[in-house]
């Protein structure tokens, strides 16, 4: 690859010897080219789209003959020469081309990726209203991620190169191709599938088999069709509500088996409750909780779409049991292999189309080809996935029209309404189509109405009780803190002071023109809910700072859930904004940038346990205990509960064995437990407090389990800081390692620092009287692990 002036070269130059060139993967892009030849810095990018970048390929020892070249992704005005002649243009990141050659032998590819910043200075039909978020407004008229378009949002790394696949491949009649697979699932439980391809050297008879069954393809023209219902079939679900059951669709031809793809079978629908309000998602008929996060990249450079780097990052989203991960419309669609993992994870997956905050030029004749190319390429290549939840129109365009004042006549239009759910409803049926996220209410972004962006804990600096005074039905982004990673990561990628040094605000996030960040919100609930001074913390004691600032964000996200989830609420979903960071720093991801988790990470995990206890601050109604079972089987529990003073010593006590049926919920009031009366919430006030912290513990009924814990703080988080004493020991069984932990009175926020090595929880409340025993699981050449044990409140700093 070499980068050269805008427009210097109309032609592949006949040599390229005296030029200097860089190694080009492929897949792949010029910042990653550039960045593996240490030519870039992606915490200080410079401009990539103000030159044109040249790759060139030379293939020799090819047979002769004819082949088609396949290009899954050109980043995003390009020029394909084959052996010195122009035979293709693509002005659209988003859309595939297929183009038949001649091989000779001896054969040149070269490929030019124009500059795009003369592109985006061209002045299109006028729009209706100028987003502040991403810049320059030229954006929406070319088919672009806006990824590094937005100023503190994300790097300013421009896309560009051949970030998707670029393919070789012969003509061969007998290999399947245009493959389209649909699956629905009946009430009664019978799975239909229906499949449709092109393969003209097949030998007929062509048999479709799936699950045990079989069925004869219908043949004309080397076209083939034919559907099959199989009673009885393994259902697909969202791995908090079961098995994400996956069959393989084969064909058999001449004796030969071939693989058409694995699909599963499911049905999704929205309900919009008896008020049509309400916006919550039914699978298999079963209302399902969604809660994760919403996708940015496996990485901001080089935009990879390869198994092996979604692997990692789909599995830590799996083992905090999110059941949702949201493609916003400010990213790029993900692969088939994203896809393809989430099937395989039970990780249900809202798919924005690339399409946000402008208006943009539908009318146009071309612009509305490309667009609906690209949707109908994207929706046909993952037509068998189960794991497509919901398709968006885009995000917040009706949000951004509204909040500049335009009348709601103006907030939609044939983009999202028409164009749109139309190809939608062509290829993928099965699939609920919703126009813009957020929208629905008196305002699109009105909480208490269909989907919102809800930043009322966060942002907006409401109390923790606003999650439930919002109303909120489904949140497709929430919750967004300047979360800060483990010291390991700060002191491997970013060793310098916290908060004021430039290369520490780097990564923090803002919103464009705003007089504040998000690390100004994360201080915010810092001093809310610890009683402390952040800016004179932050001075005094730098690292008690950063420890409260990790343990706040997941406190306020482990709160907020548990006010979603319990029975009663109206939320039915919540999407974390983000699932992870683009640089190391303190982002909006709950995991950083080097694939590592952040203490907000261990909150939603703990907050996403498909059998949960929470308990709720009803005033004088006083603490209510709720249990969630979202599993498919009834569940037989034990409820313990104490309140403790100072930390330490149980005032009041109580238990009881309750039976919760599958994917149902139980409250109770504590004092039902207690056996009488007892100001729990002390919202009566009758004399000084009597306890300072309450700890009730869910068990399984059978064998005393710990499954969960739950945690209320009647007089706030600083009044339960009594210093408390920890002890740690290490334990080896098998090649496994354990931690089990235990304190002499209540501790906050326990995090154990051991490198080469994942806990299974961290960051948690820790009570007296029952050890914990911790999971180290090992990374990359770890062996015998080695750290240290503290508490925002531990008296000491424990090693092991």
């Amino acid at each position: 690859m070499t980068l050269t002036a805008a427009g210097a070269w109309s032609e592949p130059p006949a040599d390229i010897a005296a030029i200097q060139t860089y190694k080009a993967p492929v897949p792949g892009t010029v910042a990653g080219a550039l960045e593996r030849a240490g030519q870039f810095d992606r915490t200080a990018p410079r401009p990539l789209n103000i030159s044109d970048a040249w790759y060139f390929l030379y293939l020799t020892g090819e047979q002769p003959g004819t082949a088609i070249l396949h290009f899954d992704g050109l980043a995003t005005i390009a020029e394909v020469y084959w052996n010195g002649d122009a035979v293709l243009t693509s002005n659209s990141m988003f859309i595939e081309h297929e183009l038949a050659v001649a091989l000779t032998g001896k054969d040149s590819l070269a490929l030019c990726f124009r500059a795009l910043a003369p592109h985006l200075d061209k002045r299109g039909p006028r729009a209706r209203w100028r987003p502040q978020m991403i810049t320059p407004p030229g954006l929406r008229l070319v088919r672009t991620t806006l990824l590094g378009y937005m100023p503190g949002w994300c790097p300013e790394i421009h896309a560009a190169g051949p970030y998707r696949p670029v393919r070789l491949t012969r003509k061969d009649g007998a290999t399947p191709r245009d493959v389209h697979i649909a699956t629905t699932l009946d009430d009664d439980g019978t799975g239909q599938l229906a499949v449709r391809f092109t393969a003209p050297g097949l030998v007929e008879p062509v048999r479709l088999s799936c699950a045990g069954r079989a069925v004869e393809l219908a043949g004309k023209n080397g076209h083939f069709e034919g559907s099959l219902s199989i009673p009885n079939v393994a259902a697909w679900w969202p791995r908090t509500h079961g098995m994400p059951a996956l069959h393989d669709v084969e064909i058999q031809s001449g004796g030969q088996r071939r693989s058409l793809g694995r699909t599963g079978f499911r049905r999704i629908a929205v309900d919009r409750g008896s008020d049509g309000r309400d916006f919550a998602l039914i699978v298999n008929g079963v209302r399902v909780f969604c809660r994760g996060a919403a996708w940015t990249s496996a990485d901001i450079v080089d935009l990879p779409g390869e198994r092996d780097r979604y692997a990692p990052l789909l599995q830590l989203a799996a083992d905090a049991d999110m059941n949702m991960i949201r493609v916003g419309g400010t990213m790029v669609y993900e692969t088939l292999e994203f896809f393809a993992l989430c099937d395989e994870l039970g990780i249900m997956v809202w798919q924005d189309f690339m399409f946000a905050n402008f208006d943009y030029p539908v009318g146009d004749a071309e612009f509305a080809a490309l667009v609906r190319k690209e949707a109908e390429q994207f929706l046909r290549g993952i037509s068998a996935s189960p794991s497509l939840a919901v398709l968006c129109g885009g995000s917040e365009m009706a949000q951004q029209a509204a909040m500049l004042g335009l009348p709601p006549s103006a907030w939609s239009g044939p983009l999202v309404d028409e164009l749109l759910p139309a190809i939608a409803a062509e290829i993928r049926p099965d699939v609920p189509y919703v126009p813009n996220s957020p929208s629905g209410g008196a305002m699109p972004f009105s909480p208490n109405e269909g989907i919102t962006h809800y930043y009322g804990v966060g942002a907006y600096c409401r109390p923790l009780e606003d999650a439930r005074r919002a109303g909120v039905r489904f949140a497709a982004e929430c919750l967004a803190f300047a979360n800060v990673p483990e010291q390991q990561t700060l002191d491997v990628h970013l060793p310098v002071p916290a908060v004021h040094d430039p290369r520490w605000k780097a990564p923090v996030p803002r919103d464009r023109d705003a007089s504040w960040d998000f690390e100004d919100i994360r201080e915010h609930y810092l001093a809310l809910l610890y009683g402390v001074d952040p800016t004179r913390l932050r001075r005094e004691d730098t690292a008690r700072y950063l420890d409260l600032s990790r343990a706040v964000t997941g406190e306020v996200m482990e709160a907020t859930f548990a006010e979603w989830r319990r029975p009663g609420s109206t939320c039915n979903g919540a999407l974390v904004w983000t699932f992870q960071d683009l640089l190391p720093g303190a982002g909006w991801g709950v995991v950083d940038a080097t694939g590592l988790p952040k203490p907000a990470w261990f909150a939603l995990q703990r907050a996403f346990r498909p059998l949960q206890l929470v308990l709720s601050d009803e005033g004088t109604n006083g603490v209510d205990v709720h249990v969630v079972n979202d599993g498919g089987k009834d569940r037989q529990i034990n409820v313990e509960i104490a309140c403790l003073r100072d930390g330490a010593q149980p005032v009041v006590r109580g238990a009881r064995t309750l039976g919760v049926r599958a994917r149902q919920g139980v409250t109770l009031p504590a004092t039902d437990l207690f056996g009488a009366f007892f100001d729990t919430a002390y919202a009566f006030r009758f004399g000084p407090p009597a306890h300072n912290v309450t700890v009730a513990r869910l068990r399984d009924a059978d064998d005393q389990s710990l499954i969960a814990e739950a945690f209320h703080f009647p007089l706030g988080r600083a009044a339960a800081m009594h210093e408390a004493i920890l002890t740690a020991v290490l334990s080896e069984e098998e090649g496994h390692w354990s931690l089990v932990l235990s304190t002499d009175r209540f501790a906050q926020s326990v995090h154990v620092d051991v490198s080469g090595f994942r806990p299974s929880d961290n960051w948690f409340h820790l009570a007296p009287g029952e050890a914990k025993a911790v999971r180290l699981v090992p990374l990359a050449g770890a062996t015998k692990p080695s750290g240290e044990v503290s508490a925002l409140n531990a008296k000491s700093t424990v090693r092991f």
